[in-house]
């Protein structure tokens, strides 16, 4: 009877759907869940920081110049983190600056990842002289160290947050071609390609439908450890004046404007600082636990 009641289970055992089973691997990772966390920390706070400050990024008051933290002498609660240099509150500009810090990263990948997607599907499918001309253009975009082929794109194009992103975006763009090129030459071979051509599926079907999903795991693993990339290197640009200008509050921006202060008012620095480094860590964590989500061989 109970041989008889166990062959009822099993045939009655409906497996995991793939985001259960993807959510499970993921939540195992704790340093993942961890960064996920984090993320989805700043992205509300971001988005509801005119609910949660009672300041205006931009407010000055001018008779609370670099005032210290409320738990230092002299500090006040009414500015928790304190004022930088003209007055503003530090944790107000530290939760808008999120907004810009995220939406830095958002532009950069979205665009190197649709670019380099694309070109990267045209190079692996078509090879030839169009598969050797694509590559030769990203081995020597590969060449060229990124920062500084960020700095040359801005300059010509001028400072300002869009322009550093889309130097950032074409300096990023290479990874995603040969990540893109690489999946398609190995799907290319594989039986379920070539069953969809002897069918009759045409080129863009064969592309965009049968070989591009099963090529997404590796792409979106390098997005999210670039969402990181793009947050330092705009922060990078910021602290030298060619990212968002002032008196936007962009972390790499409050660094630069508070350096002065470093020795007199060590927290118009550090809190900054700590947002990038917190950010770009809990981005890390997360591309890590979603590289062992999505790659079968780390489940085996």
């Amino acid at each position: 009877m109970s041989d008889q009641v166990q062959a009822a289970v099993v045939d009655d055992y409906i497996p995991p759907g793939p985001f259960r089973e993807f959510w499970s691997y993921f939540c195992g990772n704790r340093g993942a869940l961890i960064g996920f966390i984090i993320i989805v920390t700043v992205l509300l706070a971001a988005l509801f920081a005119n609910f949660l400050t009672p300041h205006s990024p931009y407010e000055q008051y001018r008779d609370y110049i670099l005032t210290p933290p409320a738990w230092q002498d002299g500090g006040l609660w009414r500015f928790p983190l304190g004022t930088d240099e003209v007055g503003r509150d530090v944790l107000t500009r530290l939760i808008f600056g999120g907004r810009l810090s995220l939406f830095i990263g958002m532009m950069v990948v979205s665009l190197s990842l649709l670019l380099g997607t694309f070109f990267g599907l045209v190079s692996g499918y078509a090879r030839g002289m169009t598969d050797t001309l694509i590559m030769r253009a990203v081995d020597i975009i590969m060449a060229l160290p990124s920062l500084l082929l960020a700095l040359a794109i801005v300059t010509i194009l001028g400072p300002g947050l869009i322009n550093a992103s889309i130097a950032i975006a074409i300096t990023y763009l290479p990874h995603y071609v040969r990540i893109t090129r690489a999946s398609v030459i190995a799907e290319t071979s594989k039986d379920y390609v070539i069953a969809s051509r002897v069918s009759g599926a045409g080129v863009l079907r064969l592309i965009f439908i049968t070989i591009l999903p099963n090529c997404m795991a590796p792409l979106i693993v390098q997005a999210s450890l670039g969402f990181s990339n793009a947050i330092l290197d705009a922060a990078a640009l910021g602290f030298i004046g060619l990212g968002a200008q002032p008196p936007s509050p962009e972390w790499g921006s409050m660094l630069a404007n508070a350096l002065e202060f470093i020795q007199r008012a060590w927290w118009v620095v550090t809190f900054p600082g700590l947002m990038i480094l917190i950010t770009v860590l809990a981005f890390n964590l997360m591309g890590d636990g979603l590289r062992d989500a999505l790659d079968p061989k780390m489940k085996l």
